[in-house]
Protein backbone atom coordinates (compact mmCIF):
# COMPACT_ATOMS: atom_id res chain seq x y z
CA UNK A 1 0.00 0.00 0.00
CA UNK A 2 1.67 3.19 -0.82
CA UNK A 3 2.22 5.67 1.50
CA UNK A 4 3.19 9.27 2.74
CA UNK A 5 5.67 11.55 1.97
CA UNK A 6 9.46 10.01 1.34
CA UNK A 7 12.08 11.60 2.90
CA UNK A 8 15.64 11.10 1.87
CA UNK A 9 18.38 12.83 3.35
CA UNK A 10 22.72 12.48 3.21
CA UNK A 11 23.43 12.56 7.14
CA UNK A 12 26.74 14.29 6.68
CA UNK A 13 28.06 13.64 10.03
CA UNK A 14 27.81 10.09 9.33
CA UNK A 15 28.24 10.05 5.81
CA UNK A 16 25.14 7.63 4.74
CA UNK A 17 22.06 8.25 3.74
CA UNK A 18 18.81 7.65 6.24
CA UNK A 19 15.48 7.20 5.31
CA UNK A 20 12.92 9.38 7.90
CA UNK A 21 9.62 8.79 6.07
CA UNK A 22 7.36 6.71 4.37
CA UNK A 23 8.41 6.89 1.03
CA UNK A 24 4.95 7.49 -0.43
CA UNK A 25 5.45 6.17 -3.88
CA UNK A 26 7.62 2.60 -3.56
CA UNK A 27 6.18 1.64 0.39
CA UNK A 28 3.91 -1.73 0.16
CA UNK A 29 4.36 -1.95 4.44
CA UNK A 30 1.36 -0.66 6.95
CA UNK A 31 2.13 3.43 6.83
CA UNK A 32 3.21 3.10 10.94
CA UNK A 33 6.24 0.89 10.15
CA UNK A 34 8.66 2.92 7.63
CA UNK A 35 10.22 0.42 5.07
CA UNK A 36 14.19 0.56 4.50
CA UNK A 37 14.89 1.85 1.06
CA UNK A 38 18.75 1.01 -0.32
CA UNK A 39 20.61 3.98 -1.97
CA UNK A 40 20.23 3.79 -5.29
CA UNK A 41 16.79 5.02 -6.61
CA UNK A 42 14.19 2.45 -7.53
CA UNK A 43 12.88 1.67 -10.94
CA UNK A 44 10.01 4.27 -11.38
CA UNK A 45 6.73 2.49 -10.69
CA UNK A 46 3.27 3.97 -11.81
CA UNK A 47 0.28 4.13 -9.73
CA UNK A 48 -3.19 2.25 -11.24
CA UNK A 49 -6.43 3.79 -11.94
CA UNK A 50 -8.11 4.49 -8.51
CA UNK A 51 -12.22 4.55 -8.20
CA UNK A 52 -13.07 8.20 -8.63
CA UNK A 53 -15.94 7.73 -5.85
CA UNK A 54 -12.98 7.06 -2.88
CA UNK A 55 -10.67 9.30 -4.65
CA UNK A 56 -8.87 12.25 -2.50
CA UNK A 57 -6.87 15.65 -3.43
CA UNK A 58 -4.27 17.36 -1.15
CA UNK A 59 -3.98 20.61 -0.93
CA UNK A 60 -0.71 22.27 0.76
CA UNK A 61 -1.12 26.13 2.56
CA UNK A 62 1.77 28.61 1.99
CA UNK A 63 3.03 31.88 3.89
CA UNK A 64 0.73 33.49 5.53
CA UNK A 65 -0.85 30.84 7.21
CA UNK A 66 2.02 30.23 10.11
CA UNK A 67 1.28 30.51 13.47
CA UNK A 68 2.78 29.80 16.89
CA UNK A 69 2.24 26.85 18.06
CA UNK A 70 1.66 24.53 14.98
CA UNK A 71 2.99 21.25 14.97
CA UNK A 72 2.21 20.74 18.51
CA UNK A 73 -0.37 18.31 17.58
CA UNK A 74 2.05 16.13 15.51
CA UNK A 75 5.29 15.10 17.44
CA UNK A 76 3.40 11.70 18.43
CA UNK A 77 2.81 10.36 14.61
CA UNK A 78 5.52 8.35 13.31
CA UNK A 79 8.65 10.56 11.37
CA UNK A 80 7.38 13.66 12.37
CA UNK A 81 10.47 14.65 15.12
CA UNK A 82 13.23 13.56 12.63
CA UNK A 83 11.49 15.49 9.85
CA UNK A 84 12.36 18.32 12.26
CA UNK A 85 15.94 17.03 13.46
CA UNK A 86 16.46 17.25 9.35
CA UNK A 87 14.99 20.59 9.07
CA UNK A 88 17.05 21.50 11.66
CA UNK A 89 20.51 20.31 10.09
CA UNK A 90 19.15 21.72 7.10
CA UNK A 91 18.30 25.53 8.11
CA UNK A 92 20.82 25.49 10.75
CA UNK A 93 17.88 27.02 13.66
CA UNK A 94 15.59 24.68 15.43
CA UNK A 95 12.34 25.44 13.13
CA UNK A 96 10.48 23.29 15.73
CA UNK A 97 11.27 25.54 18.88
CA UNK A 98 10.34 28.17 16.52
CA UNK A 99 6.55 26.41 15.23
CA UNK A 100 6.05 25.82 18.87
CA UNK A 101 7.66 28.90 21.00
CA UNK A 102 8.18 31.52 18.65
CA UNK A 103 8.69 34.46 18.80
CA UNK A 104 5.92 35.52 16.33
CA UNK A 105 7.79 37.83 15.09
CA UNK A 106 10.68 35.79 14.19
CA UNK A 107 8.26 33.15 12.44
CA UNK A 108 6.71 36.00 10.50
CA UNK A 109 9.52 36.48 9.00
CA UNK A 110 9.91 35.20 5.33
CA UNK A 111 13.25 33.25 5.65
CA UNK A 112 11.29 31.19 8.66
CA UNK A 113 7.82 31.37 7.43
CA UNK A 114 8.49 29.48 4.39
CA UNK A 115 10.22 26.38 5.73
CA UNK A 116 7.96 26.53 8.63
CA UNK A 117 4.90 25.99 6.74
CA UNK A 118 6.60 23.51 4.59
CA UNK A 119 7.58 21.22 6.83
CA UNK A 120 4.86 21.61 9.11
CA UNK A 121 2.81 20.75 5.80
CA UNK A 122 4.67 17.58 5.57
CA UNK A 123 4.24 16.86 9.41
CA UNK A 124 0.44 17.11 9.14
CA UNK A 125 0.10 14.31 6.20
CA UNK A 126 1.76 12.20 8.39
CA UNK A 127 -0.76 12.47 10.90
CA UNK A 128 -3.21 11.84 7.55
CA UNK A 129 -1.66 8.98 6.63
CA UNK A 130 -2.07 7.26 10.48
CA UNK A 131 -5.36 8.05 11.03
CA UNK A 132 -7.15 7.53 7.41
CA UNK A 133 -4.06 6.06 5.11
CA UNK A 134 -6.65 5.14 2.37
CA UNK A 135 -6.68 9.27 2.04
CA UNK A 136 -2.72 8.95 1.28
CA UNK A 137 -3.31 5.77 -0.94
CA UNK A 138 -6.14 7.23 -3.18
CA UNK A 139 -4.60 10.47 -3.49
CA UNK A 140 -4.71 11.22 -7.12
CA UNK A 141 -4.26 15.23 -7.33
CA UNK A 142 -2.36 17.55 -5.29
CA UNK A 143 -1.86 21.46 -5.49
CA UNK A 144 0.13 24.03 -3.06
CA UNK A 145 0.06 27.33 -2.83
CA UNK A 146 2.93 29.26 -3.23
CA UNK A 147 5.61 28.00 -0.88
CA UNK A 148 2.84 25.17 -0.76
CA UNK A 149 3.91 23.98 -4.49
CA UNK A 150 7.06 22.42 -2.98
CA UNK A 151 5.49 20.22 -0.37
CA UNK A 152 2.49 19.01 -2.49
CA UNK A 153 5.65 18.27 -5.38
CA UNK A 154 8.02 16.01 -2.25
CA UNK A 155 4.25 14.45 -1.43
CA UNK A 156 4.00 13.69 -5.11
CA UNK A 157 7.19 12.04 -5.07
CA UNK A 158 8.67 15.05 -7.60
CA UNK A 159 11.55 15.79 -5.17
CA UNK A 160 12.66 14.24 -1.73
CA UNK A 161 12.57 16.56 1.40
CA UNK A 162 15.91 17.36 1.82
CA UNK A 163 16.28 18.90 -1.84
CA UNK A 164 13.32 20.97 -1.50
CA UNK A 165 13.64 22.17 1.62
CA UNK A 166 17.10 23.25 0.67
CA UNK A 167 15.74 25.22 -2.16
CA UNK A 168 12.58 26.17 0.12
CA UNK A 169 15.48 27.73 2.46
CA UNK A 170 16.97 30.02 -0.37
CA UNK A 171 13.74 30.72 -2.45
CA UNK A 172 13.13 32.60 0.82
CA UNK A 173 16.22 34.10 1.94
CA UNK A 174 16.01 35.18 -1.72
CA UNK A 175 12.75 36.49 -1.12
CA UNK A 176 13.56 38.28 2.45
CA UNK A 177 16.10 39.87 0.57
CA UNK A 178 14.77 41.55 -2.25
CA UNK A 179 11.96 42.28 -0.37
CA UNK A 180 14.26 44.42 1.96
CA UNK A 181 14.88 46.65 -1.11
CA UNK A 182 12.27 48.12 -2.09
CA UNK A 183 9.27 49.80 0.38
CA UNK A 184 6.60 46.88 -1.04
CA UNK A 185 3.78 44.63 0.49
CA UNK A 186 0.79 42.54 -0.41
CA UNK A 187 -3.15 44.07 -0.54
CA UNK A 188 -5.77 41.23 -0.22
CA UNK A 189 -9.13 43.28 -1.99
CA UNK A 190 -12.51 41.84 -2.40
CA UNK A 191 -14.05 43.57 -5.27
CA UNK A 192 -17.96 44.16 -6.93
CA UNK A 193 -17.82 42.27 -9.84
CA UNK A 194 -17.80 45.46 -11.99
CA UNK A 195 -14.28 46.08 -10.37
CA UNK A 196 -11.28 46.31 -13.13
CA UNK A 197 -8.15 45.34 -11.22
CA UNK A 198 -5.80 45.67 -14.13
CA UNK A 199 -6.99 49.17 -14.62
CA UNK A 200 -7.03 50.11 -10.86
CA UNK A 201 -3.52 48.95 -10.75
CA UNK A 202 -2.54 50.92 -14.18
CA UNK A 203 -3.86 54.24 -11.70
CA UNK A 204 -1.57 53.21 -8.87
CA UNK A 205 1.65 52.69 -11.37
CA UNK A 206 0.35 56.69 -12.59
CA UNK A 207 0.06 57.78 -8.81
CA UNK A 208 3.57 56.31 -7.92
CA UNK A 209 5.17 58.04 -10.88
CA UNK A 210 3.54 61.22 -9.83
CA UNK A 211 5.48 60.69 -6.49
CA UNK A 212 9.13 60.42 -8.85
CA UNK A 213 8.96 56.88 -8.11
CA UNK A 214 10.82 54.98 -11.48
CA UNK A 215 9.33 51.86 -12.77
CA UNK A 216 7.02 51.36 -10.12
CA UNK A 217 4.80 47.72 -9.97
CA UNK A 218 1.65 47.14 -8.58
CA UNK A 219 -0.42 44.03 -10.48
CA UNK A 220 -2.36 41.33 -8.84
CA UNK A 221 -0.19 38.39 -7.24
CA UNK A 222 -2.86 35.92 -6.17
CA UNK A 223 -6.39 34.80 -7.48
CA UNK A 224 -7.93 33.79 -5.49
CA UNK A 225 -11.62 33.14 -5.81
CA UNK A 226 -14.64 35.01 -7.87
CA UNK A 227 -13.49 38.67 -6.86
CA UNK A 228 -11.04 37.54 -4.26
CA UNK A 229 -7.77 39.04 -5.38
CA UNK A 230 -4.05 39.89 -3.77
CA UNK A 231 -2.21 43.01 -5.42
CA UNK A 232 1.26 43.23 -4.87
CA UNK A 233 3.44 46.17 -4.95
CA UNK A 234 5.39 49.51 -3.99
CA UNK A 235 3.81 50.00 -0.57
CA UNK A 236 2.59 53.71 -2.17
CA UNK A 237 0.62 52.10 -4.62
CA UNK A 238 -1.16 49.83 -1.98
CA UNK A 239 -2.16 53.15 -0.03
CA UNK A 240 -3.72 54.69 -3.64
CA UNK A 241 -5.43 51.51 -3.84
CA UNK A 242 -7.18 51.60 -0.09
CA UNK A 243 -7.32 54.88 -0.14
CA UNK A 244 -9.63 54.80 -3.68
CA UNK A 245 -11.09 51.74 -3.06
CA UNK A 246 -14.73 53.00 -3.03
CA UNK A 247 -14.17 54.79 -6.42
CA UNK A 248 -12.47 51.46 -7.41
CA UNK A 249 -15.62 49.11 -6.52
CA UNK A 250 -13.32 47.43 -3.97
CA UNK A 251 -15.92 45.88 -0.95
CA UNK A 252 -13.22 45.55 1.38
CA UNK A 253 -9.18 45.82 1.80
CA UNK A 254 -6.50 44.96 4.00
CA UNK A 255 -2.95 44.69 3.98
CA UNK A 256 -1.24 41.05 4.39
CA UNK A 257 1.68 40.87 7.50
CA UNK A 258 4.46 40.10 4.62
CA UNK A 259 7.57 41.77 3.61
CA UNK A 260 7.19 42.23 0.16
CA UNK A 261 5.48 42.60 -3.05
CA UNK A 262 5.81 38.07 -3.37
CA UNK A 263 4.91 36.72 -7.09
CA UNK A 264 5.75 40.48 -9.24
CA UNK A 265 8.47 41.65 -10.82
CA UNK A 266 10.09 42.38 -7.47
CA UNK A 267 10.96 39.59 -6.78
CA UNK A 268 13.28 38.81 -9.83
CA UNK A 269 16.32 38.45 -7.64
CA UNK A 270 15.17 35.25 -5.26
CA UNK A 271 14.30 33.15 -8.90
CA UNK A 272 16.72 29.89 -8.33
CA UNK A 273 17.15 27.30 -11.23
CA UNK A 274 16.32 24.12 -10.14
CA UNK A 275 18.53 20.98 -10.37
CA UNK A 276 17.04 17.30 -9.42
CA UNK A 277 13.28 16.69 -10.13
CA UNK A 278 11.41 13.78 -11.58
CA UNK A 279 8.11 13.45 -12.77
CA UNK A 280 4.96 13.53 -10.17
CA UNK A 281 3.66 10.61 -9.77
CA UNK A 282 0.63 11.79 -9.17
CA UNK A 283 -0.95 15.28 -10.74
CA UNK A 284 0.19 18.27 -9.48
CA UNK A 285 -0.41 21.55 -10.36
CA UNK A 286 1.01 24.83 -11.28
CA UNK A 287 0.68 28.45 -9.65
CA UNK A 288 1.46 29.88 -12.71
CA UNK A 289 -1.10 28.63 -14.70
CA UNK A 290 -3.52 26.08 -13.01
CA UNK A 291 -2.21 23.43 -15.29
CA UNK A 292 -1.44 19.93 -13.96
CA UNK A 293 2.90 19.62 -14.72
CA UNK A 294 3.48 17.09 -17.78
CA UNK A 295 7.14 16.25 -16.73
CA UNK A 296 10.03 17.23 -14.97
CA UNK A 297 11.33 19.98 -17.57
CA UNK A 298 7.99 21.17 -17.39
CA UNK A 299 8.45 21.33 -13.12
CA UNK A 300 11.84 22.75 -13.30
CA UNK A 301 10.93 25.76 -15.75
CA UNK A 302 7.39 26.82 -14.06
CA UNK A 303 8.82 26.82 -10.44
CA UNK A 304 11.63 29.00 -11.33
CA UNK A 305 9.47 31.62 -12.83
CA UNK A 306 6.31 30.96 -10.03
CA UNK A 307 8.22 33.53 -7.61
CA UNK A 308 7.63 36.05 -10.02
CA UNK A 309 4.12 34.98 -11.64
CA UNK A 310 0.70 35.49 -10.16
CA UNK A 311 -0.77 32.57 -7.98
CA UNK A 312 -3.57 31.58 -10.06
CA UNK A 313 -5.04 29.52 -7.37
CA UNK A 314 -8.69 30.08 -8.66
CA UNK A 315 -7.65 28.68 -12.14
CA UNK A 316 -6.36 25.79 -10.22
CA UNK A 317 -9.25 25.00 -8.67
CA UNK A 318 -11.20 25.31 -11.42
CA UNK A 319 -8.92 22.55 -13.14
CA UNK A 320 -8.05 20.40 -9.89
CA UNK A 321 -12.58 19.67 -9.98
CA UNK A 322 -13.62 19.84 -13.52
CA UNK A 323 -15.34 17.13 -14.16
CA UNK A 324 -18.63 15.43 -16.00
CA UNK A 325 -22.35 16.21 -14.67
CA UNK A 326 -23.06 13.67 -11.96
CA UNK A 327 -19.45 12.50 -11.71
CA UNK A 328 -18.60 12.51 -7.64
CA UNK A 329 -16.31 14.81 -5.78
CA UNK A 330 -13.14 14.13 -4.68
CA UNK A 331 -12.22 13.45 -0.50
CA UNK A 332 -10.38 17.72 0.00
CA UNK A 333 -7.74 17.38 2.97
CA UNK A 334 -6.13 20.49 3.50
CA UNK A 335 -2.64 19.66 5.60
CA UNK A 336 -1.01 22.24 7.02
CA UNK A 337 -1.43 25.20 8.86
CA UNK A 338 -4.41 27.12 8.64
CA UNK A 339 -7.59 26.56 6.71
CA UNK A 340 -7.65 29.53 4.35
CA UNK A 341 -7.51 26.97 1.11
CA UNK A 342 -10.83 25.19 2.05
CA UNK A 343 -12.29 28.96 2.35
CA UNK A 344 -11.79 29.82 -0.85
CA UNK A 345 -12.41 25.86 -2.06
CA UNK A 346 -15.74 27.00 -0.60
CA UNK A 347 -15.43 30.18 -2.65
CA UNK A 348 -14.84 28.32 -5.77
CA UNK A 349 -16.79 25.20 -5.63
CA UNK A 350 -19.24 24.71 -2.82
CA UNK A 351 -20.04 20.88 -4.29
CA UNK A 352 -16.43 19.96 -3.91
CA UNK A 353 -15.90 22.19 -0.49
CA UNK A 354 -18.62 19.34 1.04
CA UNK A 355 -16.15 16.43 0.73
CA UNK A 356 -13.17 19.06 2.68
CA UNK A 357 -11.63 18.40 5.72
CA UNK A 358 -8.90 20.14 7.15
CA UNK A 359 -5.99 18.57 9.06
CA UNK A 360 -5.62 19.88 12.53
CA UNK A 361 -1.71 20.29 13.05
CA UNK A 362 -2.20 21.98 16.96
CA UNK A 363 -4.73 19.19 18.26
CA UNK A 364 -3.93 15.71 19.37
CA UNK A 365 -6.44 13.28 18.36
CA UNK A 366 -7.21 12.58 21.70
CA UNK A 367 -7.07 16.20 23.37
Amino acid sequence: MLASVGVRLLAASRGKVSLVCVSRRLCTKHPETPASLPDSEPPEQRRPKKDPVECSVLLFPGQGSQFVGMGRGLLQYPNVKEMFTVAQKILGYDLLSLCLQGPEEELQRTVHCQPAVFVTSLAAVERLNHENPKAIEMCVAAAGFSVGEFAALVFSGAMNFAEALYVVKVRAEAMQRASELVPSGMLSVVGRPQAQYKHACLQAKEHCMSLGIEEPVCSVANYLFPDGRVIAGHQQALEFLQQNSRHLQFMRTKPLPVSGAFHTELMESATEPLREVRRPDINVYSNVDGKRYMNEKHVRRQLVTQVVSPVKWEQTLHEMYERTHGKKFPYTYEVGPGNQLGATLQRCNMKAFKTYEHVDVTIHEED
